[in-house]
């Protein structure tokens, strides 16, 4: 695994964060009148090119955490510090709170512990912890599978207690390590499949198979575009991420592709975004989308810091 498939990762997930932000809650409908082609701005929050939202902020407060090893009440209290403080954001100033998000992060400030803080009931099953995982999947490569599920599902379970959004976050991290360790897209997905089956056939998660069946015993990819929803609930945005990767080539087609989905444009566009990064390189991502984003050097020089601490060698 390679510094550059790290920063790649990190860098993609911005961009497809920022790609979408603009255009947030439009239809469908709406985007195939006027498609996103390029980096814009403004739009539904009226920010500046290159603005990403908190898909990116809690990314980056994990990314920052994760440089001195795993400890969740210290992720807790940067994600208390981005809430409140506006700490890792573009432009000192939080904006686009998941409400699940929201309420687990003010119980923490309140003192519970944030294994505990996330919500776990039906209804709290947004994308707001899937949407910030990814750098587990460089975290936890060579972690075997009980010990790698296990940090998975704390990490989740600090904003998304419910076994739903915990599932769909450990199979987006497995992918992304079956990414990492150099397989091809569909032998990853293959793979992921046959691995979250297995480890999790036993335990009280399989009664969540269902709600995962289009992408566990069915081949996503080959599923119509109409048959694809892209709203916030975390299985339309699982699905939608891997529609988008698994039938897309190249970094700028998977998260242009992503975004004109429409709805939860940022989300799902910064979710396929960093697996496109990885698989295919920051080297693909467009030079003048990467120089719009904001806070860009600081975002690399945090992502070489995370490589650093995990020991790797840029091979």
């Amino acid at each position: 695994m390679s510094k550059n498939k790290i920063i790649g990762g990190i860098i993609g997930f911005c961009v497809g964060d920022a790609l979408g932000v603009p255009v947030e809650f439009k239809s469908r409908e709406e985007l195939k009148k006027e498609p996103v082609t390029d980096m814009i701005g403004y739009g539904t929050y009226n920010q500046p090119p290159g603005t990403w939202s908190d898909d990116t902020s809690l990314t980056l407060c994990l990314v920052e955490s994760l440089c001195n090893g795993l400890n969740l009440e210290d992720i807790g209290e940067r994600f208390v510090k981005w809430y409140y403080n506006s700490y890792w954001t573009p432009y000192n100033e939080t904006f686009d709170v998941g409400n699940t998000t929201k309420e687990a992060i003010c119980r923490i400030s309140e003192g519970i512990s944030p294994e505990k803080a996330g919500l776990d009931d039906e209804y709290s099953n947004g994308n707001g912890s899937l949407m910030r995982v990814l750098p587990l999947a460089f975290y936890l490569k060579n972690f075997k599978a009980e010990e790698k599920y296990n940090v998975i599902h704390k990490i989740s379970s600090i904003t998304h207690r419910h076994l739903r959004s915990i599932l769909a976050c450990s199979i987006y991290v497995e992918y992304a390590i079956n990414l990492l360790k150099g397989y091809s897209k569909k032998e990853a997905y293959k793979n992921t499949k046959e691995n979250i089956i297995n480890f999790y056939s036993d335990t009280v998660f399989r009664k969540e198979f269902n709600s995962y069946s289009r992408i566990l015993n069915r081949d996503i990819p080959k599923l119509k575009k109409e048959e694809i929803r892209s709203s916030g609930y975390v299985v339309d945005t699982l699905e939608a991420v891997f529609w988008c990767f698994l039938n897309k080539n190249g970094y700028k087609e998977v998260v242009l592709a992503a975004v004109n989905l429409g709805n939860d444009t940022d989300t799902i566009a910064a979710i396929a975004g960093g697996l496109a990064g990885i698989y295919y390189g920051i080297e693909d991502i467009p030079k003048d989308w990467i120089d719009a984003i904001a806070r860009k050097d600081d975002i690399i020089k945090l992502a070489e810091r995370f490589s650093n601490s995990l020991n790797i060698n840029n091979i």
